[in-house]
């Protein structure tokens, strides 16, 4: 199945029954990291540059919280 850069527009096959939602993609045309958001249908969205905001900020223990 063919799917469209969300930044340049060109299209990208994808082989639906090989790809999981969480995995990442790269367009050979601009080369965006593209996250599989979905797979019913298909939907890809440009990974953020910084990373996942989750991961960004560091977690404290329950020793550190005062």
């Amino acid at each position: 199945m063919a799917v469209v850069c969300p930044e340049c527009d060109n299209p990208i096959a994808v082989d639906t029954d090989e790809v999981e939602a969480g995995e990442t993609l790269q367009c050979e045309e601009c080369g965006v990291d593209l996250e599989v958001v979905s797979v019913d249908p298909i939907e890809l969205s440009p990974v953020d540059e910084s990373g996942y905001d989750d991961e960004d900020a560091p977690r404290m223990s329950e020793d550190e919280d005062e």
